[in-house]
């Protein structure tokens, strides 16, 4: 695990620039931050008791707080504020994203529900 030498939030709010020493850099969009939030609220307490996040497509960043010297806590304009993400738990994030990102849309597709705030969605057989 290492510390980012740079966490910037992009102009539009939408995505959180993560930089690294070594030259690596990730860039991690509010909705997948918002969904994999480390807060009791989404992730529960315990393996299995998960709260799908949905309708979070337009959800933007609307602060960062540096948590001690080990995470951050980021607010969303959506009123979550609750995550602590740690620098440790920011770099799985960063490194697993193509997989989490495809496992979430599949959740959310298996469970008949949307990206999007006010979409309704039908499950046809």
């Amino acid at each position: 695990m290492s510390t980012p030498t740079k966490v910037v939030v992009v102009e539009s709010k939408d995505c959180l620039l993560i930089a690294y020493s070594d030259g690596q850099e990730y860039n991690l969009p509010a909705e997948f931050l918002r969904v994999y939030s480390p807060s009791a609220e989404v992730r529960g307490h315990g393996e299995g008791n998960e709260t799908l996040q949905f309708g979070k497509r337009e959800v933007k960043i609307s602060s960062l707080e540096q948590a001690g010297n080990y995470a951050l806590q980021i607010v969303f304009n959506d009123g979550h504020d609750s995550g602590i993400y740690s620098w440790e738990y920011l770099q799985q994030l960063a490194e697993n994203y193509d997989e989490k990102w495809a496992r979430y849309l599949e959740e959310i597709h298996n469970a008949g529900l949307s990206r999007d705030q006010d979409a309704q969605v039908i499950k046809l057989m």
